[in-house]
């Protein structure tokens, strides 16, 4: 079982899968949409903060769970935990599979726009066009979303099926390098424009008056919704981690890496928005318009952006990677649970998984007008209501669920088994070695796990159930 399963080769390699895990589309367009939301400054002061508190001590409850067993979700719980915490797995396992169906229809958006901007830099960027309505028509054409999300789903069972090493390693190693250099020429060409200064000011000049009780439970929730915590993805890396790694190092690295790019994707849409003066259209077009409506635009405006029609498919191949290093992830989580508990080779779990879950991608790509049946699919009812907000769409309810009830209950369970049920002499002797960095106090880590990690997690479930506060 061990050898199907396999492990990382080096402490980098799975720094860098994990990280890739992490990074995702939420760092790409939601966390800069909801600073702008939240007028910047003051709001990033407390999304840093709440990283700190909750993100990364969960991030070393998670690792230091599967690193112990050597086992996916549903079999490490158990075997750390406890018999009957092996649901809290497999509702990670669901939730990593319903996560994966409708992500996938994003991911594929990133390969629209790549061919699009790639075209519009050879042939010119026609002015009569409407960008909303570019992606309205793209979105709404059920043979296009199929042929995109089945195109991406493709890529990323393609990863999985060769394994830990030479599948999702070898892959992250190659595209987070490359996902690395994008950004950073992104950031640099930002420097450049006049709305730089001003784009900084607005992130990093706190203003607390302008935050609301609204806005710190925003900070709250997508400090812990960006982490890929609470649905099994880091148990399940860390089952392939050596004893020699040390976690709490490696889940330093991860957070802050996630982290700074969440920033400095925010510092480059910023600038763009502040040197082209949109401010007053950024919140008009959601989290969904600022990076497939505004932006392209940008980028092919006169004077706004310098060699914006070179780097504007760079930038969609870039979002494209931030995809492929998390739907990877995801794919793992439910092919590692059936490779461990029904004993199926990786190969043929693989197919199986990723053939299973397109089955729901199918009906997430059908969701935005492609065909009816999909569109307007509901539950209806005071269970639609509250568990789907009366949303339609297989798209519209799985998100909603996913980031509202699964998501935070399983972050919420994993909390609670490490911090009171999992033994002090189990986690310590996961966490305290010789490779331990001299920063790390595991006093603090334990009282941040069993206190602070719970307390704020139940906010977020209290909000969603009692305020009808959405956090999709």
């Amino acid at each position: 079982m061990s050898e199907q399963r396999g492990n990382w080769t080096s402490n980098a390699g799975f720094i860098l899968a994990a990280t890739g895990s992490a990074i995702g589309l939420g760092n790409l367009w939601k966390f800069p949409f909801i600073t702008w939301e939240n007028n910047g400054g003051a709001f990033v002061l407390v999304y840093l903060l709440c990283i700190a508190a909750v993100g990364l001590p969960i991030m070393m409850a998670e690792l230091l769970i599967g690193r112990r067993t050597q086992k996916s979700a549903v079999g490490a719980l158990k075997e750390a935990v406890g018999p009957a915490w092996g649901f809290v797995g497999l509702w990670g396992v669901l939730c990593g599979f319903t996560l994966l169906s409708y992500y996938t229809v994003i991911a594929g958006w990133s390969l629209f726009f790549f061919f699009k901007t790639a075209g519009w830099m050879v042939g010119g960027f026609p002015e009569s066009t409407s960008l909303g309505q570019v992606f309205t028509e793209q979105s709404a054409n059920g043979g296009l979303q199929l042929g995109l999300s089945l195109a991406f789903s493709i890529a990323t069972v393609s990863v999985v099926y060769f394994g830990v090493q030479k599948g999702i390693e070898k892959i992250a190693r190659l595209f987070l390098p490359i996902l690395f250099a994008i950004l950073l020429l992104l950031l640099f060409t930002s420097f450049a424009m006049e709305g730089s200064g001003e784009a900084m000011a607005f992130i990093f000049r706190p203003s607390f008056g302008e935050l609301d009780r609204g806005s710190i439970l925003e900070a709250l929730g997508h400090a812990f919704f960006t982490l890929s915590l609470g649905m099994g993805a880091m148990i399940t890396y860390g089952s392939y981690m050596a004893k020699h790694q040390s976690i709490v190092k490696a889940s330093a690295i991860i957070v802050l890496l996630d982290t700074v790019i969440a920033l400095v994707a925010t510092i480059i849409m910023f600038t763009v928005i502040f040197t082209a003066g949109l401010q007053d259209q950024v919140s008009d077009t959601g989290t969904v318009g600022m990076l497939f409506i505004s932006l392209p635009q940008l980028f092919f405006a006169e004077g706004v952006v310098p060699f914006g029609h070179i780097l504007a498919p760079l930038f969609y191949v870039l979002v494209a990677l931030a995809a492929l290093t998390s739907t990877m992830s995801l794919l793992e989580v439910v092919t590692s649970y059936v490779i461990d508990e029904h004993g199926i080779p990786r190969q043929k779990a693989t197919l199986m998984c990723g053939a299973t879950v397109f089955m729901f991608t199918i009906l997430a790509a059908l969701s935005f007008g492609g065909a009816s049946f999909a569109t307007n699919l509901s539950v209806p009812g005071p269970i639609g209501d509250l568990f789907f907000a009366g949303k339609t769409s297989w798209f519209g309810m799985a998100d909603h669920f996913v980031s509202n009830w699964m998501l935070p209950t399983g972050g919420l369970a994993i909390t609670i088994a490490a911090g009171w049920v999992l033994t002090r002499e189990v986690s310590e002797s996961e966490l305290v070695d010789e490779t331990t960095p001299s920063w790390f106090n595991y006093s603090a880590w334990r009282f941040f796990i069993r206190y602070v990690a719970p307390v704020a997690i139940s906010v977020i479930v209290v909000a969603v159930i009692f305020f009808g506060v959405d956090f999709s």
